[in-house]
């Protein structure tokens, strides 16, 4: 397919595409099918980032999924750094580029993602796009970076709404819908305060029984 064909793609195609794309792709010594992270960020081509950010972020948007949050979690902040420094497009070292994912989660992810990926697709369009330009998409990437280190708090069930929060700025992003991207920081936010409140009553609660 063409450069122009590939732009034309919504990003629910995009991510169908990938994951083809992906089953293509040998795996380890076992036989079992895996692609890296590095692949798949050299796939993305136009509006790296923001594909990026979603193929990273949609797999903690599952509830009570262990294992793949914690592969991508930590590439998620790393890329989102990169946002926030205003890079023009994302880079991963090594160690990380170097991490596996299995062909058949992509496939499987697509597939689960594709229907709300439509919905988004369907009422968005492109307004308020001065916050998916510099410099104030910088400032998107400073919450993208918060957002993201929520996921590595080692609780149950801590990466489904910051995970959310990041698929709907990332897709605001891919739209240039700023309202999108609004959306997904005022949830990513509250989240946030959610654990600050929580923590800092847990916190009081210890100091009581512990009576410091």
């Amino acid at each position: 397919m063409t450069a122009q064909g590939i732009e034309a793609l919504t990003t629910s195609e995009r991510l169908a595409r990938l994951a083809r794309d992906a089953e293509t792709e040998t795996g380890t010594d076992t036989g079992a099918k895996t692609v890296t992270l590095g692949w798949i960020l050299g796939q993305l081509r136009e509006r790296a980032f923001g594909l990026f950010l979603l193929v990273l972020a949609l797999p903690c948007c599952i509830p009570f999924l262990y294992g793949v949050p914690q592969v991508v979690a930590l590439p998620l902040l790393f890329v989102s750094a990169q946002v926030m420094i205003g890079r023009r497009l994302p880079w991963l070292p090594a160690r990380l580029a170097a991490r596996r994912v299995a062909t058949g989660s992509l496939q499987s992810l697509s597939q689960r993602a594709a229907p709300w990926l439509m919905r988004i697709e369907a009422v968005s369009r492109p307004r308020l796009a001065a916050l998916t330009h510099r410099p104030l998409d910088q400032l998107v990437g400073l919450a993208l970076v918060v957002f993201s280190a929520s996921i590595l708090v080692p609780l149950p069930g801590t990466n489904t709404v910051p995970g959310v929060a990041v698929v709907i700025v990332a897709m605001g992003l891919l739209q240039r819908d700023g309202l999108m991207v609004i959306l997904g920081g005022v949830l990513g936010s509250a989240w946030i305060a959610t654990l600050i409140v929580a923590g800092a009553t847990l916190t009081s609660l210890l100091r009581g029984w512990l009576g410091i």
